[in-house]
């Protein structure tokens, strides 16, 4: 059955944006720790503390992922993140504190807004607090989605707003969801039926062209392409696993991307996903790895349906006439 992302318990996620300036962040804070596990496919990723989560690392566990936006600049908000859960007591042992181990992955929104406010410190932190304080997860154009934006393979002017997404089900006691941050350079697909949702407008704005149709017909080289793009999420489950394990349910749940989004993992993307451990539930590894790619897409279709138009850009709803 259907559950909301946050019926799954060992979490919390705070988000915060600037509506004005087109960017914000999403904290996912577990207080007892995450097993956690990464699978990076894109080839421009901005990202913080990522060797962490190499099954080689000491650490066995982390404190909070965040998702967000502002490009590398955005990394600044894992800083508010770690004073906030530091002050909480949250975090790793060394005798004089303890230090929050804390991941993040950031989406390119600064053509969107202003570009000179991205998630800071504060921001960070803010949200931090709001995940444990008040946790005010929403779908569409909140925290790291608020500046998401699909189809941009000509430039901003024919692409379509999106927004963060989420999708989770429960099979007997398991529990497997996704959060994704839809910022992809291709074109949206659902992945049930081949439809085009979203992506690269038609020159009049009232469709959808294939990007991939486009791209055949400029095959030169390009030389230090835009790297403006990436799609990041975390998937969350109660079952238990290790890190190495972890690492293969996110290189699996990437196949949710690969289903959804054409073209996908590009030298102009950054495409990032997390897999994240919470409970103690006994689960085939390559079962919940199946389930992720699953809610992956759904949580893809959640965020191209959820988002509302904003910045002149708009919604794939507004481009059906909804």
């Amino acid at each position: 059955m259907n559950i909301p992302i946050t019926d799954i318990q060992g979490i919390a996620i705070g988000q915060l944006e600037d509506a004005e300036a087109g960017t914000g962040c999403t904290v996912i804070v577990g207080r007892d720790g995450m097993r956690a596990g990464v699978d990076v496919r894109g080839g421009g990723p901005a990202s913080r503390e990522t060797t962490l989560l190499d099954p080689l690392m000491s650490a066995q566990a982390i404190h909070a992922v965040v998702l967000g936006g502002g490009s590398a600049f955005g990394l600044a908000a894992a800083d508010g993140v770690m004073e906030y859960l530091e002050e909480q007591d949250i975090g790793y042992d060394v005798g004089v504190t303890k230090v929050p181990l804390v991941v993040q992955s950031d989406i390119f929104d600064l053509t969107v807004g202003r570009k000179d406010i991205r998630p800071d410190r504060n921001m960070g932190r803010r949200a931090a607090q709001l995940a444990l304080e008040s946790p005010n997860y929403r779908d569409g154009n909140y925290g790291a989605g608020c500046g998401a934006t699909v189809g941009k393979f000509c430039g901003m002017d024919h692409c379509t707003k999106t927004g963060i997404g989420s999708f989770a089900m429960q099979v007997g006691e398991l529990q497997v969801g996704a959060v994704v941050v839809l910022n992809a350079l291709g074109d949206i697909f659902d992945f049930e039926t081949g439809r085009q949702i979203a992506g690269l407008l038609n020159e009049e704005k009232t469709g959808f062209r294939r990007t991939s149709e486009l791209m055949k017909l400029r095959t030169q080289a390009v030389e230090n392409r835009f790297v403006g793009n990436t799609t990041i999420g975390a998937v969350i489950t109660n079952a238990y696993f290790g890190k190495t394990q972890l690492c293969k349910i996110a290189g699996m749940a990437h196949d949710g991307l690969a289903r959804s989004v054409d073209p996908v993992h590009t030298s102009a993307d950054g495409d990032s996903l997390y897999a994240l451990s919470v409970g103690d539930v006994k689960a085939d590894m390559d079962v919940v790895g199946t389930l992720a790619a699953e809610v992956v897409s759904r949580a893809i279709i959640c965020a191209v349906e959820s988002a509302e138009s904003a910045f002149g850009i708009p919604s794939a709803a507004s481009v059906r006439g909804e």
